[in-house]
């Protein structure tokens, strides 16, 4: 949701935004009209009841002359005021519907689509030259398979495609990667959280996940529930309908769940292994501030993202996501991209989007300052996820097949240093 009376005053930066998200620029236009269309029907109404009140309050002391002409003007001002209600209530649902499909103000992303993001930097030293190693890599599915951690042909028995289990040391791994995420989190002033994973469409409608990507959400018709894709739908709803105190700082969570995604986008993309799977375990990070904290706490997150990347030991990159790449709900968002040696590319392994004030508008919440209420600004970012594994597991594989567990995971591992085939 974004703010009318702003929109209204200043249109072209709303313009502007469309613009390089390559989205509807008219849908701007559309809105004011609405906009002028409801203020105009409501002021014609509130018109209509005031001078129905006072004529009502006439009728006591009309003359028994006057008092049938001023019943009957009662009268037809009553089915007045209800008939420009009526008009009223409909072009407040028409504005509302129309806000509700309008993406957020972008801030500072760059212009174009998914191939127009801005590297910012690259980070973890070079990835490895496996040739001048003398071998080729193996790919995680493979790796995992020689290691018995990963089995994606039962999962595909049990469940089908982009299902999986994950065994032994591979269940444990993920383990102490959420839990070094955990760790972190709490270090640095969060309050952990175990999430439902079901939610109201309210609250993922709130969250800004039903417009063009509905169809990558699990729904259930006969609860009319939607499967969280991620835990930052259930914490932005935590607070839905509340005004908050945040004269102390932000308030800060970090969620633990397990999130599902139709994928239904990603036909014969990374259908091999668990790139891309229908089910994941991740820790998301979420944070309620001060809209003018909100460029600041952005910051934060990314960093802490590239803490947890250090700690595994990862080569990654930054990346600054182009506007026509980025979620309904997000102003801004900084991507990390882990190398995949066999796939010689960029792996997406954390974002953290700036949401600004527009979730906290779809959900009503607020902060009250000086007096007086006003949106407050709501941000998440990535700290660990199932997908990790496959850049752990490419980039730490030795000749023999065996993984090098990286150091600061391996106290979350009994000290393991070492995850060797299984002969």
């Amino acid at each position: 949701m974004i703010d009318l009376r702003v929109l209204r005053e200043n249109p072209e930066p709303y313009r502007a935004s469309q613009r390089a998200r390559g989205a509807d620029v008219a849908l701007v236009d559309r809105i004011i009209e609405a906009d002028e269309a409801r203020r105009t029907l409501l002021q014609n109404f509130e018109s209509l009841r005031a001078e129905q009140k006072t004529v009502s309050k006439s009728v006591g002391k009309a003359s028994p002359q006057e008092r049938p002409a001023i019943l009957a003007r009662a009268k037809e001002l009553a089915a007045g005021v209800k008939e420009a209600q009526a008009q009223a209530d409909a072009a407040a649902a028409a504005l509302d519907e129309l806000a509700h499909q309008f993406q957020n103000l972008i801030e500072g992303a760059p212009a174009g689509g998914e191939e127009d993001y801005v590297v910012l930097r690259h980070e973890g030293g070079r990835p490895r030259d496996f040739a001048a190693e003398g071998f080729e890599p193996a790919d995680h599915l493979a790796l995992g398979e020689g290691l018995d951690i990963i089995d994606t042909r039962r999962g595909a028995k049990v469940s089908g495609a982009r299902f999986y289990y994950l065994k032994g040391w591979g269940m444990r791994l993920e383990l102490a990667l959420m839990t070094a995420a955990l760790d972190r989190a709490v270090a640095h002033g969060f309050t952990p959280m175990t999430t439902p994973t079901l939610v109201t469409p309210q609250v993922m409608g709130g969250t800004g996940f039903l417009g063009a990507h509905s169809d990558e959400i699990y729904y259930l018709p006969a609860d009319d529930l939607y499967l969280t894709g991620t835990s930052e739908v259930a914490l932005a709803g935590y607070h839905a309908d509340e005004i908050l105190d945040l004269s102390a700082g932000p308030l800060r969570y970090m969620g633990w769940s397990t999130c599902y995604r139709r994928e239904a986008g990603a036909a014969g993309k990374d259908t091999r292994g668990i790139i891309r799977v229908h089910q994941f375990n991740k820790a998301e990070m979420f944070a309620y501030v001060r809209p003018e904290d909100a460029a600041a706490e952005h910051e934060r997150l990314l960093a802490m993202e590239e803490e947890m990347l250090a700690l595994v030991e990862l080569p990654y990159r930054v990346i600054d996501t182009a506007a026509g790449d980025l979620g309904s709900s997000a102003a801004r968002k900084f991507d990390c991209e882990a190398w995949l040696p066999t796939q010689e590319r960029w792996m997406e392994v954390t974002s953290t989007s700036n949401c600004t004030t527009y979730q906290a508008r779809r959900l009503a919440v607020r902060e009250r300052r000086d007096g007086r209420t006003s949106p407050v600004a709501t941000l998440n970012g990535t700290l660990a996820t199932t997908r990790w594994m496959v850049a752990i597991l490419e980039n730490h594989q030795t000749p023999d097949g065996a993984v090098r567990v990286p150091e600061g995971l391996r106290p979350y591992l009994g000290g393991l240093e070492i995850i060797e085939p299984v002969v």
